[in-house]
Order: C-alpha cells, then structure tokens, then sequence
C-alpha cells in the first residue's frame, strides 16, 4: 500500500437508493414486491442489516421530481426526514442523512425539521446538501426552469448559513439576496452540537460551500488520482479558512456488484444491466453529460466538442463533478461511446464502481484510504437487500482484521461516529 498509516477507522455509510441502484434491482430480490418502496418493514429490514453491520449512516438520495423509469430504478420515494424519524425508532446508533436541496426548500422550515429529526434520533440526523441539478423538479415548483447555476450555489451559501445559526439557538436578523429571515427555533440545540452537514457537489463552489462550511463530502469520483486530487483540495480550503482539515471528512460513492470470484460478480452486474431497460446505460450517460447520447455515433469515439463542453463550468446541462469525473475516464482510454458504456458496467458511472470479491473489495478500500483518496465510503450496493448483506456479513468482518473498521459502535451521535466536533 501507498502512503503512511493513517489513524482512526474507515468511514461506511450506505446510500439507500430506495431498491438498489440499477433499474432491474426490482426483478432480482425474490423479497421485494410492488410496494416494497413505501413498505415499513421494508426499510426496517436493510437499517436493521446497517446497524448490524456497525455503519456509521443511512443517506436517502433524495430527489424534488419523478425520475424517468427507463433508467431509475427508484422512482417512487418517501419522504427522507419522516422515513428517517420512523426508522430513529428502530435504530440507537445508526446515522440518519436526508438529501434536501437548497433550492427548493426554505431555511427556516428545514432548519426545524431536521433538528426535530436530531432530536428524535438521540443526535443522528444529518444533511446532505445538494443544490439540485435536474430541470424537471422546477416545475413542481412553480418555475419555468431551474435559476443558473451561479445563483443556485449562490442561495445554497446564504441557506446554510441561516441553517447553522438557527441551529446554533441564535436570534437570526438577516435581510439578504435570497431571503429575509427574522426569527429563532423553538426546537432546542441538538444532543450532538448541531446535525452534521455534508455537500454533494463537484464543481469548484460546491468544493468551497464544502471546505468552508460542511462536516463531509458526498463526491463522485472514478479513478483513485481523482479522488486523491479531490481529497487534497477540499482539505486545503478547509485549512485555508481555519479550519481543521480532519473536520471536512471526503466519503465518495461507490456502486458495488459483489460476487464469490470476480466472475461471478460481473456476471451479477451483466445480468443485472442486461434484465433492465436497454437504453439504461444510454439514457444514464444524456442525464451525466446534459446532451442527447443517442445522438452519438456508437462505434466511434467521444467527439471532442462534447468533452470540451462537458468540462465548460458555464454550460448547464448534468453535474459538475459527474462531467469531469466522466471527461477524465474517457480521456484515459479513448473508447468508442459503445465500448464505454460496457465498461461502466464495472468501472462505475459518475461515481465510480467496483464489481469483485469481498476480499478484492476490502483491499480497494484499504488502498484509498492508505493513499489519501477517502475517509470512507458511501456504499451503493446494485441490489439494496443482499447487497447490504453481503457488506455486513463478509465485508465488515475483512475490514475488522485489518484494523480498518469498529467491532461494535464507540459513540452514540452521528457527529461522533464521523469523529467531527461541531
């Protein structure tokens, strides 16, 4: 392994994207059935494995509008805050993270839900703060689009201030470009300080809204050079702004197939991808990059034009982090559009992936985390109910005897599990 030894264990949450997050997770579990989305037990089931499995937090990557079915596979989602409070009940140490966009919610009111979500969690709630990138939410909210890019980070800045002061029990006076705030919380402060913040974004503000103001990062990465570039920025804004780098914690996602030989597994991620829609992997890479990909000649590379445009801040389409995550992967190899989306299957789309043992996944880890790529994971399992178990049962356990992980829970709060003062 790379780099000294590092302290402290690996960060594990797992992102719950309601089923799992390939379009055919449905089809595969003989335990799901038609309402399993909205099925308490349901979501008992996988906090119930997550705790067994001594995780840190349960995010819910939460959206404002109905995802197209013909590549989400979760397009029927509760509520993130009320599941979260419902499961509080269920759970004592497991960290509970809602997804809520800045541009379509108020401080004020989010403010007081998630730190009654707090309170009802003996201090587990956390937010991941995201400014939302798809044009379809605007229109539930009575807009005609979404507000340019600049204006939403903009908004995301003045949000979370407003969010931690109120949290903080101050009696807020604030009269400024996005909104007129003049009141304080009935809610008291919460058991760990305040919720923790994490920002999901790859673009050069959003990696600044994270070094100067949250507790962690959802990022989106595909190679470990990547990731450890990210690491480093993120870490020097934070000193830069006086604070601890150890404080901003950098939790990339990772998609996983996980099978008893490296075969079997990409045979489960073949078979997966192959039971689902056949223009998913087409229809994934539009929304990644904002433009039309059934347009492109698929036995011919990547034209150069949509590369440059991906990499372009002003242009609009997808996230940031997902196009330069995407630009980088592709440069690498230059792939025909075809050859690139077979091998997104196993090499991860957006956030990167891994289809292996548990052992070849166990090593992964331990090698970003050696070489100051990551603090953690946030794991994304291809089907959400043996996926899960496979991490609780095998992964856990490897990472145990390397010293890389917790054998029961040392803390009570999110914040402590993170290991990030408030």
């Amino acid at each position: 392994m790379s780099g000294p030894a590092r302290p402290g264990h690996v960060i594990l949450g797992v992102n719950t994207l309601v089923l799992g997050y390939l379009p055919a997770a449905w089809q595969w579990e003989s335990r799901l059935h038609a309402t399993s989305a909205i099925d308490p037990a349901y979501w008992q089931q996988i906090a119930a494995t997550a705790e067994r499995a001594t995780l840190d937090a349960f995010f819910l990557a939460d959206g404002p509008a109905l995802g197209d079915p013909s590549y989400d596979a979760n397009t029927t989602k509760l509520e993130p805050t009320i599941n979260w409070a419902y499961l509080a009940a269920a759970t004592s140490h497991l960290g509970l993270i809602a997804t809520a966009s800045s541009t379509f919610n108020d401080p004020f009111e989010l403010a007081e839900r998630l730190l009654s979500l707090d309170h009802v969690s003996g201090g587990r709630a956390g937010w991941n703060l995201v400014t939302t990138r798809h044009g379809a939410a605007a229109g539930n909210f009575g807009l005609a689009g979404l507000p340019e890019r600049g204006d939403r980070y903009a908004r995301a800045v003045e949000f979370v201030d407003l969010v931690t002061a109120l949290w903080e029990g101050r009696d807020v006076h604030h009269d400024g470009e996005h909104f007129a705030l003049h009141g304080r919380l009935r809610v008291p402060p919460s058991p760990q300080g305040r919720p923790v913040i994490l920002q999901a974004g790859g673009s050069a503000k959003g990696r600044w809204i994270a070094g100067t103001r949250a507790d962690g990062v959802f990022s989106a990465e595909l190679t470990k050079d990547g990731a450890v570039a990210h690491y480093a920025e993120v870490k020097r804004i934070a000193a830069e702004a006086g604070r601890n780098p150890d404080a901003v914690k950098i939790l990339p996602g990772v998609l996983l197939s996980l099978g008893s030989t490296e075969e079997e597994a990409r045979r489960r991620s073949d078979a997966l991808h192959d039971l689902g829609p056949s223009s998913y992997s087409a229809q994934w890479l539009s929304g990644a990059l904002g433009i039309d990909a059934s347009t492109l000649e698929a036995d011919a590379p990547f034209p150069n034009e949509v590369l440059e445009q991906a990499l372009d801040p002003a242009f609009e389409g997808g996230s940031i982090g997902f196009r330069q995550s995407i630009v980088a992967q592709i440069r690498s190899t230059n792939p025909t559009v075809r050859e690139y989306l077979k091998q997104t299957r196993y090499l991860g789309s957006g956030h990167h992936g891994f289809a292996g043992t548990p052992e070849q996944f166990v090593d992964h880890v331990e090698d970003w985390f050696r070489s100051g790529a990551i603090d953690g994971f946030n794991l994304q399992p291809d089907v959400l109910i043996d996926g899960l178990e496979v991490i609780a049962d095998e992964v856990v356990p490897l990472l145990r005897k390397r010293g890389l992980f917790r054998h029961e829970y040392e803390t009570t709060t999110l914040r402590g599990h993170l290991g990030v003062a408030s």
